[in-house]
């Protein structure tokens, strides 16, 4: 008998999760509903992040990604008032190649991943990467956090610029 620890069946739902989610915001037709299984599967990645004790780049994962970016999509999709009145037809041509092209891949994947031998090597958690972190934002590349900061703002304002175009 296997020896199944609560670990392991956490990261297999949280891995489901990802998966699905992932598979339901590429797949949906309702642009809003796309959105919100993203915000789904970018709460899965920061529980995976909570289970590596990456406690704060699961905070980034969930203050910038769902708090801003998915956020910022639902607002856009909220304000376009034209997306709820039009019936848009979502075909894609192009399903049957593009499949193709994705099976390559896969296979291409797990070829590199069965060939390669892998060596485990058991490493204790680097001490105090936040503080290093935060030091490093706030000197060193403090003007790419602005850039992307005034890129979100930018990306803000021109949705309700496209949105309120009457």
């Amino acid at each position: 008998m296997t020896d199944v620890s609560l670990t392991s069946v956490t990261f297999y739902i949280l891995s489901f999760c990802i998966i699905a989610g992932g598979i339901f915001t590429v797949s949906s037709r309702n642009l809003f509903h796309s959105a919100v299984f993203l915000v789904f599967t970018l709460f899965s990645v920061a529980g995976m992040f909570v289970m590596l004790n990456a406690y704060l780049l699961a905070a980034i994962q969930v203050l910038i990604y769902v708090g801003a970016v998915a956020m910022l999509m639902i607002f856009g999709v909220m304000l376009t008032t034209q997306l709820t009145n039009v019936r848009l037809r979502h075909v894609n041509e192009q399903a049957w190649p593009a499949l193709a092209v994705c099976g390559f891949f896969l296979a291409f994947i797990v070829y590199g991943l069965w060939d390669t031998p892998f060596q485990v090597v058991k490493a204790d958690a680097p001490v105090n990467t936040s503080h290093a972190l935060g030091t490093l934002l706030m000197t060193k590349y403090v003007l790419p956090f602005e850039v992307v900061s005034l890129l979100l703002l930018a990306a803000l304002v021109g949705a309700v610029v496209i949105a309120k175009k009457d």
